[in-house]
């Protein structure tokens, strides 16, 4: 494997020029993050859409594996275009929840009703894959004592949903209460940044409160858990050794890559930063280490002089 070691280079150690045309030289397949990668809210990171424009047009293979759940694949293609993102395609973009329909329908084979606690992102994934759901019926005044529990619900998903009540955790633990009903999550962020520095709480809050309510633990669907490399490996030839994972959360993205057996960068662009990265991996914990990306750039705008030759 032509990994990080390979090239000579330590751990968590910034690169630039040379070094970042000989890693794009060796690699085939790239895998982005989008919020705080190739985005920041509905404004483009200077340059993004150039370096992803470029790499395409050097025969590599890019995609797009995002824990953002909240919306469905067409609209984030929407999203790319709006961006100048002109030359992604919808098969290239691998959300969490596009991801979790995938398993309930090709590997679970659920039978069954999905009871949600999410949003459009989710619901609109499940409608395409042709899964049953439940989940948003309650009239305003309902509540666990007289409202209605839906028969034959055999798993039960969660992820973001800005409308997230009592109501909705009180009937996800009811029918969690059978141990043959699935309990999946799409994620488990715990937050993201805001304006003004704000914070919006992820999906991870709402599947910690199910898994303390219920005593179980979900299976997660996207980062860091393989599953989402698995999906773009079952629709594309993918050699692990021959992609490089890039991410701005060391803690999801890093930590998928390892999981994967990937090569991994962090961009300074997003949440986490060289101090943390650095102290992951002087840590004395060696589960620390799956956190350390094998190198660091301060935005992937630097790949770009590797094309100008």
């Amino acid at each position: 494997m032509a990994g990080a070691r390979a090239f000579g280079f330590k751990e968590c150690r910034k690169i630039g020029g040379s070094q970042i045309r000989n890693l794009l030289n060796a690699k085939d397949f790239f895998l982005f993050d989008c919020d705080g990668v190739i985005w920041h809210g509905e404004k483009a990171i200077t340059g993004a859409p150039k370096v992803v424009s470029s790499l395409i047009k050097h025969g590599k293979n890019v995609f797009f594996v995002t824990n953002n759940c909240t919306r469905p694949r067409e609209n984030y293609l929407n999203k790319f275009l709006r961006l100048g993102f002109t030359d992604v395609m919808q098969e290239q973009i691998f959300s969490s929840s596009y991801c979790s329909a995938l398993y309930l329908r090709d590997v679970a084979k659920v039978q069954g009703k999905v009871f949600v606690i999410g949003g459009e992102g989710v619901r609109n994934e499940l409608l395409q894959a042709g899964i049953p759901f439940v989940g948003d019926e309650d009239a305003p005044d309902g509540t666990i004592f007289n409202c209605a529990l839906a028969s034959d619900v055999k798993a039960v998903l969660v992820g973001h949903d800005d409308k997230f009540t009592f109501l909705k955790l009180a009937k996800a633990s009811c029918y969690l209460r059978d141990p043959e009903c699935l309990f999946l999550a799409t994620d488990v962020d715990p937050w993201h940044p805001l304006q003004d520095g704000r914070i919006l709480p992820g999906s991870g809050c709402l599947t910690a409160a199910l898994e303390v309510a219920t005593g179980r633990k979900a299976m997660v669907i996207g980062k860091p858990s393989p599953f989402m490399f698995e999906c773009i490996s079952s629709q594309f030839r993918v050699d692990p050794a021959q992609c490089l994972m890039v991410g701005d959360r060391l803690e999801t993205d890093m930590l998928f890559g390892a999981n994967c057996g990937l090569d991994t960068m962090l961009t300074l662009t997003g949440i986490s930063q060289m101090k943390t990265a650095q102290e992951y991996r002087d840590s004395d914990h060696s589960t620390n280490q799956s956190f350390v990306p094998d190198y660091v750039v301060d935005t992937i705008a630097d790949f770009l002089p590797a094309f100008e030759n």
